[in-house]
C-alpha cells in the first residue's frame, strides 16, 4: 500500500467521521451534546482539510500520483 493510498483512505475516513458527527448533532436535542458533536465535527473537518492539502502536495510533487483513478 502506497503512502498516497494510505492518505486517501485517511482522508475518506476523516470526511466520513465529520459527516457522522454532524448527523449526531442534528439527531440530539441535548444542547451540550449538540455543541460537543459540532466541535468534534469541526475538528474532523480540519483534519480532512490538512490531509487533502497533503494529498494535493504529493500529487504536485509526484506526477505518478496525479492520475484519474
Amino acid at each position: 500500500m502506497t503512502v498516497m493510498t494510505k492518505l486517501e483512505t485517511a482522508l475518506a475516513g476523516a470526511k466520513g467521521l465529520a459527516a457522522d458527527l454532524k448527523t449526531f448533532s442534528l439527531d440530539t436535542d441535548d444542547q451540550t451534546a449538540k455543541q460537543m458533536f459540532n466541535s468534534l465535527a469541526s475538528n474532523a473537518e480540519n483534519m480532512a482539510q490538512m490531509l487533502e492539502n497533503r494529498v494535493n502536495y504529493l500529487k504536485n510533487q509526484e506526477p505518478q500520483y496525479d492520475q484519474q483513478q
